[in-house]
């Protein structure tokens, strides 16, 4: 069997590389997506106060640390058996618009705009974010206000842009200010336009991208995330939802704190990301990856646009009921990500708007004061790329003795494989191998926005070594990209 490796992966949140391998006729028999980090912060905090989590684990990450911060202080509410208060709880709220749209803006703009506007075929050289501001320096500009503007909602509460320990359990420590308040009203309308503008086009461009939508990771399975008891697309909290490629919803209602009774985890020998799938439906094996009763499930965007009755804002409800006509209901093509972050990019928007003038986002009565009074508590919240859950278990003292962190990018880990594999059937043919299927294949992956927990991103381009290898162990063809 020959092997194709790409190693880096490039313009994603970590490390990471991707096998591919082919038959004796040169067509792909199967691919692997490998992450070969290996952080261990479950492990190490471990021995570490309770009080001292939300800071620690908003370090597991530079993009996204709001997520852990709020999932984490979620977790100590559960320990310390209280009810935070109202305004405590909007607050929060706020920070997590904020941090969805800086992460979605990033992703979108930054990340994956080079391949989309350029063209996935495009030079290399110039296929990345410095290529975007010299060919689109008006889109590019939209992209970095953008996201200027939720990192301003982040710093506007935690006092920075970046890690804030602000969050806490039990409830927050600052209220919004009033200059806080106005810099933000601010500028909702200047990100409400640019939004706007990215998804007219982004949607004039689907048709040029015809052959990436039905090969892009287009197959049955699950979808997962929070929402509403009435169903409505949820970011903070609510109940856990399963529903299938046919939009039939097979599970709802669940206890996210109950998570361990439906979702289970499993290890591969050569990755350290861990693969969580449905429990009742069982661990998929490597050839029934889309049977419709498997248990691969996926998360983050395209997920909670399929599992909501509706978003509850009128801009995004009418990109929602566009969106759905594109895929005749459940949307099933991972290519779609890219589409639903640009929708939850306008709910946020329109959302903040909404909720910027409550009152209770400059109360004082931010925190519910108390000991430990339970042993174990599940902390769950929407982060951007997908539902995030923190399992602490703590000693009388409020010392941690076990903690169990499942992350957007381990439950997409599965559709992740099966999206690499799809790609490269389609786009790999024979020993040739072109730059741009392999960018195909890391577009693939990029679609999903994995978030691998080292917070390195590459200025342009990583180096890309690529090897074909055949039966005997020898390198027929060998490629560097630097």
């Amino acid at each position: 069997m020959k092997k194709v490796i790409i190693d880096p992966i490039t313009r994603i949140e970590g490390h990471a590389k991707i096998s591919i391998y082919l038959d004796d006729t040169g067509q792909v028999s199967d691919a692997r997506f490998h992450v070969t980090e290996f952080r261990g912060f479950e492990k190490f905090c471990e021995g570490r106060p309770l009080w001292e989590m939300p800071g620690i684990t908003a370090r597991i990450c530079g993009i996204c640390p709001v997520s852990h911060l709020l999932a984490s202080a979620k977790a100590g509410d559960r320990i310390l058996a209280v009810t935070i208060p109202k305004a405590a709880e909007k607050l929060r709220r706020l920070m997590n618009l904020g941090q969805i749209i800086q992460s979605h803006a990033l992703s979108f703009f930054h990340l994956s705009a080079p391949d989309l506007l350029l063209g996935m075929d495009s030079d290399p050289q110039k296929r990345n974010v410095f290529g975007l501001i010299a060919a689109e320096p008006e889109l590019a500009r939209g992209g970095i206000r953008l996201r200027q503007f939720g990192q301003d909602i982040i710093e506007q509460l935690g006092g920075r842009k970046i890690h804030p320990s602000w969050a806490v359990p039990g409830g927050v420590r600052e209220p919004l200010s009033q200059e806080g308040r106005t810099h933000i009203q601010s500028r909702i309308s200047e990100a409400r336009t640019i939004i706007l503008d990215a998804l007219g086009r982004f949607k004039r461009l689907l048709h040029d991208y015809q052959k990436e939508v039905q090969t892009f990771g287009n197959f049955p399975s699950l979808f997962m995330g929070l929402v509403t008891p009435e169903g409505l697309w949820e970011n903070y909290d609510g109940h856990i939802r399963f529903v299938d490629s046919a939009g039939n919803i097979i599970a709802d209602k669940l206890d996210p704190t109950h998570y361990q009774e439906f979702i289970g985890e499993a290890v591969q020998p050569d990755s350290y990301l861990k693969s969580p799938y449905y429990r009742p439906l069982g661990y998929p094996e490597a050839n029934d990856h889309c049977r419709l009763d498997s248990g691969i499930y996926r998360v983050g965007p395209l997920a909670r646009l399929n599992i909501c009755s509706h978003i509850g804002t009128p801009l995004a409800d009418a990109e929602l009921k566009e969106f759905r006509d594109r895929g005749k209901g459940t949307v099933t093509s991972s290519f779609f990500y890219h589409y639903a972050r640009l929708i939850e990019i306008l709910a946020c928007i329109e959302r903040i708007e909404i909720i910027i003038d409550d009152p209770d986002l400059m109360s004082t009565k931010l925190r519910a004061d108390a000991g430990i009074n339970q042993l174990e508590g599940v902390g769950v919240s929407e982060a951007p790329r997908g539902t995030l859950f923190h399992h602490y278990q703590v000693d009388e003292n409020g010392l941690l003795q076990k903690v169990n962190l499942i992350i957007a990018t381990g439950q997409n880990n599965l559709a992740m494989n099966r999206t690499v594999a799809q790609i490269a059937r389609h786009f790999i043919h024979g020993s040739e191998i072109s730059e741009g299927m392999l960018n195909r294949v890391e577009a693939g992956v990029r679609a999903f926005d994995p978030c691998l927990s080292c917070s390195t991103h590459a200025a342009g381009q990583m180096p890309l070594h690529i090897q074909v290898v055949g039966k005997d162990g020898s390198v027929v063809n060998e490629v560097w990209r630097g």
